[in-house]
């Protein structure tokens, strides 16, 4: 799955010898912070619910995420623009706006339930008050991405996906019929109706979301301008071979991790929630207080850790692709890499988004917008839906513009098709999500 490299290529420019941390970056960083808590709880009802029978979607996702992430990174290297800066320059504003309205009201909602989940989690493990642990989780990812440099906020991120491996614990932790989880997996049995198809729509929702586009695209500039070596590919072609070989690596290791998080996830609360009957589980705090009884207290402890460190990953992640795509939109200085007076609307929204987002889980607020978490999740999830397909379709109509891509505009099939393949997806997603509303 390439781009194929036009004539002006440099065939000796080989990938740089690195180990492979070195080469994991964005697309390890945005694959991790797909299972952020509200996503983990998206996942811990799936299995709660169904047991093994949606373990199946954890591998049928992998290479839909991994082609558009894949084009998306791509795009962001060519171009040294994200993908809301080249819709801003190649394409109307009647597209650019409500794209970027509806993913900073999406990423909002969901930074909510994401730093609602953390202060939860915490307060389960050490008591007190989860509202001041949530503020004090908010304003550390404020201030850490405003005022530490890019490269330290990247290795941060970088170094925080580790905590994912919680999860693959808490799996072996517990007892797991290996042969009858791996033939659900394996060989799956879709059921047709609202309720099924609802938990479907949900997973591939959480799965593939348009705020990951938006980050993958925007880190890969960081990457051009905080390397002095390194330039949009675009304007420097001989660089091709080695980025794209390193794009597909960081994107396919990215994506494969995190759905074998996810897969994990779902496995825990299968073998433990549902098989014990208990099948109504809303957010990954709850999940982690049901399997206290049922897993032992060390599986719960590692469990609602797992919260805590994902939320540290992914709140940065949805804050800052906001920021990104609207400074992108209005032609703002954008970047983690600035000083906050060089990039005030940037940090603003980044700022704003996250105070937002915590303001959602004080009382007072969600008793006057009638907006609970588990609410303000369902609608995120809306919104989610309604931006996902029409993005990747103008990302894969991006990939053959020669304003964004210069000479790279040939696509090879089999990326083409599975990118096209995962928007057909998330667009079936997306109707199947209103045609079982009220069900």
């Amino acid at each position: 799955m390439e781009i194929e490299l036009t004539p002006n290529r440099d065939p000796t420019c080989a990938v740089p010898k690195a180990g492979l941390l070195a080469r994991l970056g964005p697309g390890l960083i945005t694959g991790a912070s797909d299972d952020d808590p509200s996503g983990i709880g998206t996942y811990s009802q799936a299995g709660a619910l169904y047991g093994y029978g949606l373990l199946w979607t954890m591998i049928f996702t992998v290479p839909l995420m991994a082609a558009i992430q894949e084009i998306s990174a791509r795009i962001g290297r060519i171009s040294g623009h994200g993908l809301a800066g080249n819709i801003r320059r190649y394409y109307p504003a009647w597209l650019l706006y409500p794209i970027i309205f509806l993913l900073v009201v999406a990423n909002t909602i969901n930074l909510g339930a994401d730093i609602g989940a953390m202060g939860d989690a915490l307060a389960l493990i050490v008591g007190g008050p989860a509202l001041l642990y949530a503020a004090v989780f908010a304003v550390a990812c404020i201030v850490v991405q405003v005022f530490a440099s890019y490269p330290r906020c990247a290795r941060v991120l970088k170094w925080l996906t580790l905590v994912l491996f919680s999860y693959v614990a808490t799996v072996f932790m517990v007892h797991v019929p290996w042969p009858e989880a791996m033939k659900a997996a394996i060989l799956p049995k879709v059921k047709l109706d609202g309720k099924y198809l609802s938990m479907l729509v949900a997973i591939f929702g959480t799965t593939i979301s348009p705020y990951l586009f938006f980050w993958q695209a925007s880190q890969e500039t960081e990457e051009i301008k905080n390397n002095a070596d390194e330039e949009a590919l675009k304007t420097s072609p001989k660089q091709a071979r080695a980025q794209f070989s390193r794009i597909r690596l960081d994107t396919y290791v990215g994506m494969a991790y995190s759905n074998l998080i996810a897969f994990c996830i779902i496995l825990a609360a299968a073998v433990t929630l549902h098989a014990h009957g208990i099948t109504d589980i809303e957010t990954s705090s709850q999940a982690a207080e049901a399997l206290r009884p049922l897993a032992g207290r060390f599986a719960f402890t590692v469990f609602a850790l797992g919260i805590v460190g994902t939320g540290l990953l992914a709140v940065p992640v949805l804050a800052g692709s906001a920021a990104y795509a609207v400074g992108e939109a209005l032609k703002w200085p954008t970047g983690l890499d600035r000083k906050p007076l060089d990039a005030k609307g940037f940090y603003f929204v980044l700022t704003a988004a996250t105070l937002l987002g915590l303001a959602i889980n004080i009382p007072a607020v969600q008793h006057h917008t009638h907006l609970s978490p588990v609410k303000a999740l369902f609608w995120a999830a809306v919104v989610n839906g309604v931006v996902a397909a029409p993005v990747m379709v103008v990302m894969m109509l991006m990939c053959h513009n020669k304003k964004v891509m210069g000479g790279f505009t040939r696509v090879s099939k089999p990326l083409r098709v599975m990118g096209w393949l995962a928007t057909a997806v998330m667009a079936m997603a997306t109707a199947g999500m209103f045609l079982t509303w009220n069900q």
